[in-house]
């Protein structure tokens, strides 16, 4: 492989890591306020890929205004998904959380099934995201500029949120102990609730941005998506927002250089993710930027 097309694949990878990021975000989040892996957000995603989708193919709208409809309608759907299925075991076991979590999994996926079938459908992007710029004999696409810059915007904006508003300060206090926000009087609920909006926002950017370069989409997507993204938050250190970010990054470039170095074995491209993850938790548990939960959050 000679340096150009080593360039090349970095970028790809900077790209599909930006995407992978976007979804472990959210993952982390939810964690470090309930301690929840919450397994439906892979399926936000998807739901967010879908609605995009229908308002671009049945109702003919510009692909802005069914983005941000999507985004809307994925962020309802994970309100919701705290409302009735979370909020109701807030002090029960976490294996049932967790078992919920599954649960709402299979619901989202198989509503979409019923309502769009099983069929993968093709996904119509606008032509401005399929461009390509040549510097220096590499190609690139214009959604491989774009998806890298939202994502660190997005990141910048959490971060904003988290340590410069008072809903920021309230999520992290949270984190450290729902009972004493609760006597503080702050609603604690609502603020989970904000959590949950922000996280499902971001995963709907993440399944459009996924469906403009990977553009086929199908009810099931979510599922090994969202157990990369999963990964990803692990390895960056779950709980943690940049190490998300980072633990994205370090999944791309992984994902896709593999495939670029070992083509034969493209196959097993998505092994990586898993692999990471075993040795991970056997090797750094708490992951690249793993928090001391006793003292910090996010």
């Amino acid at each position: 492989m000679d340096f150009t097309t080593f360039l090349q694949q970095l970028i790809n990878g900077f790209s599909v890591g930006s995407m992978y990021a976007l979804i472990a975000i959210g993952y982390t989040m939810v964690y470090g306020v309930l301690r929840l892996i919450n397994f439906a957000h892979g399926d936000i995603m998807m739901v967010g890929a879908f609605v995009a989708f229908f308002a671009v193919s049945s109702f003919d709208l510009p692909f802005a205004l069914a983005v941000l409809i999507a985004i809307l309608f994925a962020l309802f759907v994970g309100v919701m998904t705290d409302k009735i299925a979370y909020k109701p075991l807030r002090n029960a076991p976490r294996i049932s959380l967790l078992i919920t979590a599954i649960g709402v999994s299979f619901f989202l996926e198989n509503v979409v099934n019923v309502m769009f079938g099983s069929a993968p459908k093709a996904f119509e992007a606008p032509e401005f995201f399929t461009k390509t710029l040549e510097f220096n004999s590499i190609i690139i696409t214009i959604s491989a500029i774009i998806v890298p810059i939202v994502t660190l915007i997005l990141l910048f904006g959490v971060l904003w949120i988290l340590y410069k508003t008072k809903y920021g300060m309230a999520i992290r206090a949270l984190a450290f102990d729902i009972q004493t926000v609760n006597l503080m009087g702050i609603d604690a609920n609502k603020i989970i609730m904000i959590v949950f909006a922000i996280g499902s926002a971001l995963a709907a950017i993440g399944g459009v941005f996924w469906a403009i370069n990977y553009p086929t989409i199908e009810p099931l997507m979510g599922v090994i998506i969202g157990l990369k993204a999963f990964s990803a938050a692990v390895l960056g250190g779950i709980g943690s927002v940049v190490g998300a970010l980072l633990g994205g990054f370090i999944l791309g470039f992984s994902e896709v250089l593999f495939v670029a170095f070992f083509p034969e074995l493209g196959g097993y491209k998505d092994a990586i993710a898993f692999l990471f993850l075993i040795l991970v938790l056997l090797f750094r548990p708490t992951g690249i930027m793993g928090i001391d939960f006793e003292k910090k959050r996010f």
